[in-house]
């Protein structure tokens, strides 16, 4: 097996024996949310206002009922024990204890969060962690952000951090957290404290630890406890969890107190106890020492550390939380912290191909480090939630009409990867499929766990839905898992560890899932699908998850082009299982048949008015069925029509020998419908391709030549720093729709968004989007594994620059990795003018791996921490961007991306 060369790599044993031997290296993680509050999960309002119901200014006082969250924190993987720090600059009216942001009302562009702060290193099971928090040694400015920010309109640029001069002449403290494990249950951690400013500075510094609220909510959970043990110690009992201790380097005070609401803070009523969650706050900044407890006891403690850090210094603190006690707790502590970053670098060594450049290695290991990060404990019993809110549809008389009442057989208990922990802390199912392609560059078993959870029984619909987020778990996302799937089996089996297995247990759950789209989403039976927005927020003409203000209904080439990719990728894994299990042959033609029907659909033999490929300009537009029976196209040129792009798959030229039932009925449907197939695969324009391959594709070689004429086009959707979401030929010519007495309109906007359609925090109007580019370079690479070398485009369009289609997968895939890397200038396009980013030398080299980027500049817009689609960067960099094809070879992981490129692309190039 080709996963035995690792063998020698510290890092894999520990990944391999949590997989074989079940010793718990993954316990301990970075499992803390960074936003608890404002979330649905906590949201118990009348009106569904979750934002409002439980604010940034209640946080501190009010224990949480669901979830956590800390600065730069862990937590076990059922987050009954979680460690965190919090600080105070002598300034700040509150503690620091999380991280701050604006909420959507609060902000010009959405929600969204106001600090600095890095994932600057992981491994995969956390046995090394680096995080950096930013600072201010100024008061922090809370009320000028929320004032500037919400007095602002949707048409200029956010108030940042940067822009209210609090790090001015650097006055800031880097603020390093590192954590190695001695052992799976062994957590030494490690907080630097950098004064970057021209002056000494002082710093409270309090490394907190408590236990999750189990206890107030009316159960038969029994109250966990913490109590001193020993000047600087303290123990930790939970009746779950066992027996952990603290070690604190130095015997600095401790703090005791409850992780339970301040009552009387909030709402003027008496607290059931003298000790609550903001203790530490009104004794440190208000002075009431009797806020914590003197007997030295609770659910929750800090060390209380008081640092003088003189101008341009540091000073360290070293802690050690372990499930044993121990005499010398700091015996041989830094010889660990080397070793564990010593396997960490061994790590990514092995991983990454050695052609890249020191800072293509900056940008794919932070990537990564960011998708680690980013793993959270999620808990949401909707069953039970439903009942406090007196809302279960079966268990109540008359129940209250909220969100998610159709999921009462939710219950969420994992660590699961976020699509951002502050901006996003929850997940997203169609975010999360394209998390697991990465993740699986570093840890196959965790990315493969996750696309199973969304099929579990605990999560997935009775009648077949995967959930989407908690906002509205019945909203509909891109069903990409099958494809993810798909690629994670074939990535594992170049490997020589086919898990047909997890292939099987998939393929089971997404047939439900498949059938649920076939029935819900096609209403008419006509082979086209809606869907409503999915995913694509505001890309439409209408909010596409809303009634229509024309009535009618509307046919969605997105949603249509997803299902025909979707037919595809079960397609593919119905013939893997069939080798071994004949039954699959059968539902493997079934799939065949289903994408037949759907490109067909699409465009139909002759001219008609009513489907979505628009012959005369050669692109596939969204289809308006209007109330009196008249259709039309809504002519936006978007990714809507870029996207039956993705829907190309290629098969070696003896797939029907080796399934001669499935040639058989193949045979048969041709001869029942010899004008629909050539229609949609004709022979004369290659159906039969590069060394006898068969393609299976919405776009025929001369729809593919018009279509990509769009695509490559600088004045149309290919930018310099990726492909765009909306045509540029759209900012001089938008596309007007009017009804009755309103207009609506479609104008490309490379930046943030003008409009509050769902929520106005994210844009597809114009950027650039790291997924939907990632899909587009893999049809690439599938349809030149088909056409070979012979074929070319010009690209960019207008250029006389002939390239295959492989080139142009290149292309695309160097310009996406541009974004993040320091170009000619020594400017990094992401951070755009920023220039505190792009200048100082302890800022320039810290990369955000923001949700979306400037159509036009490439500067990260959007959330600030999605590394988990944008991840998909360290995916590009290994598969080929800046790769030298030859030193690909010289790592284990290359060659074995090498040999999975060569099975799924195929070609003259991909066999090199």
């Amino acid at each position: 097996m080709a996963e035995q060369k690792f063998i020698d790599v510290t890092e894999q044993k520990r990944l391999n024996d949590a997989r074989e031997a079940g010793i718990p290296w993954k316990k301990w993680g970075p499992y803390l949310s960074e936003r608890q509050w404002g979330t649905v999960r906590e949201d118990y309002s009348e009106d569904g206002n979750a934002w409002d119901y439980f604010t940034h200014d209640q946080s501190r006082s009010r224990a949480y009922r669901w979830g956590e969250d800390g600065l730069g924190g862990i937590s076990d993987d059922k987050q009954r024990l979680c460690f965190a720090l919090a600080l105070w600059n002598e300034r700040d009216p509150i503690l620091k204890e999380r991280l701050f942001g604006l909420t959507n009302s609060e902000a010009n562009h959405g929600e969204d969060v106001k600090e600095y702060y890095f994932y600057i290193d992981s491994t995969p099971t956390h046995s090394y962690m680096k995080y950096l928090y930013k600072y201010p040694q100024r008061e922090f400015p809370y009320r000028d952000l929320i004032e500037t920010n919400r007095g602002r309109s949707r048409e200029e640029f956010e108030y940042e951090l940067l822009d209210t001069g609090v790090f001015d002449d650097d006055r800031y403290f880097d603020v390093f957290v590192e954590y190695a494990k001695e052992g799976p249950e062994d957590v030494l951690i490690r907080v630097t404290v950098h004064n970057r400013g021209p002056e000494a500075a002082r710093l409270r510094l309090l490394p907190t630890l408590w236990f999750r609220n189990t206890w107030s909510w009316g159960g038969d959970d029994p109250k966990p406890s913490l109590r001193e043990v020993a000047p600087g110690a303290m123990q930790a009992s939970h009746h779950e969890l066992g027996e952990y201790w603290l070690y604190c380097d130095g015997a600095p005070e401790l703090l005791f107190t409850e992780n339970e609401t301040n009552t009387q803070r909030l709402w003027g009523q008496p607290n059931a106890s003298p000790y609550v969650k903001d203790a530490f706050h009104a004794c440190l900044i208000a002075g009431q020492g009797e806020a914590v407890n003197p007997a030295k006891a609770g659910t929750k403690a800090t060390a209380h550390y008081l640092l003088d850090v003189p101008a341009g210094g540091s000073q360290t603190v070293r802690l050690r939380l372990a499930a044993t006690p121990m005499d010398n707790a700091f015996n041989g502590f830094e010889k660990v912290f080397t070793s564990r970053i010593g396997d960490a670098d061994e790590f990514y060594q092995r991983i990454t191909p050695k052609s890249l450049s020191e800072d293509e290695r900056r940008v794919h290991r932070q990537a990564l480090a960011g998708m680690l990060w980013s793993k959270q404990f999620y808990y949401f019993d909707l069953e039970q939630w439903l009942l406090e809110h007196k809302s279960h549809p079966l268990l109540q008389a008359d129940p209250h009409n909220v969100r998610n009442m159709e999921w009462f057989h939710m219950l969420n208990a994992d660590v699961i990867s976020m699509p951002d922990k502050w901006e996003y802390p929850w997940y997203a199912a169609w975010d999360l499929a394209f998390h697991t392609t990465a993740l699986a560059l570093v840890d196959f078993d965790f990315a493969k766990e996750q696309l199973l959870l969304m099929l579990r029984n605990l999560y997935f619909h009775p009648n077949g839905q995967i959930p989407a987020y908690e906002w509205n778990f019945s909203d509909v996302n891109p069903p990409v898992h099958a494809w993810a799937t798909l690629y994670l089996y074939k990535m594992e089996r170049t490997l020589g560890r086919a898990d047909l297995r997890f292939l099987e247990r998939s393929f089971q759950g997404l047939m439900l899932n498949f059938n649920w789209w076939v029935n819900r989403k096609d209403p008419a039976g006509r082979n086209v699908f809606a869907g409503g927005f999915l995913g694509l927020d505001n890309i439409g003409v209408f909010d596409r998850s809303a009634q229509l203000p024309t009535g009618g209904s509307l046919e969605q080439a997105d949603g249509t082009a997803w299902m025909a990719f979707y037919c595809q990728c079960m397609l593919e894994m119905a013939l893997i299982l069939t080798e071994y299990d004949p039954m699959y042959e059968e539902i493997a033609f079934k799939f065949i048949q289903h994408f037949m029907w759907i490109s067909y659909a699409m465009d139909r033999i002759g001219e008609n008015k009513d489907e979505m490929w628009d012959e005369e300009d050669g692109f596939f537009y969204d289809l308006l069925r209007l109330p009196d029976g008249q259709a039309m196209r809504l002519k936006v040129r978007s990714l809507v029509g870029l996207l039956p792009l993705c829907a190309s798959t290629v098969f070696e030229g003896d797939y029907l020998k080796r399934y001669p039932k499935m040639a058989e009925m193949i045979n048969m449907f041709r001869k029942r419908h010899p004008d629909l197939v050539n229609h949609v695969a004709p022979t004369d324009e290659g159906f039969i391709g590069h060394k006898d391959r068969r393609l299976l594709s919405i776009l025929n070689k001369k729809k593919l030549t018009r279509v990509l004429g769009y695509m490559l086009d600088e004045n149309e959707f290919l930018g310099p720093h990726g492909i765009r979401s909306l045509s540029r030929h759209h900012l001089e010519h938008p596309f007007l729709f009017q009804v009755d007495h309103e207009e609506f309109k479609v104008q490309y906007l490379p930046g943030e968004s003008n409009t509050g359609m769902f929520g106005g925090n994210s844009n597809w109007r114009g950027p650039v989007w790291m997924p939907v580019n990632a899909l587009i370079i893999r049809a690439l690479l599938n349809l030149y594994g088909f056409y070979g070398d012979k074929f070319t485009v010009e690209c960019p369009t207008g250029s006389g620059r002939q390239m295959t289609l492989f080139e142009v997968a290149q292309e695309i895939s160097c310009r996406l990795a541009g974004t993040f890397l320091r170009d000619a200038d020594g400017r990094r396009p992401v951070y755009g003018g920023t220039a505190k980013f792009q200048d100082d030398p302890h800022w320039r080299d810290l990369i955000l791996f923001y949700e979306y980027f400037h159509g036009d500049n490439g500067a990260g817009l959007g959330a600030s921490h999605q590394t988990g689609w944008t991840g998909l960067v360290a995916l590009l960099l290994d598969v080929f961007g800046r790769l030298d094809a030859k030193a690909m070879l010289e790592t284990e992981r290359g060659r074995t991306t090498a040999r999975l490129f060569r099975e799924q692309v195929g070609g003259e190039q991909g066999g090199k």
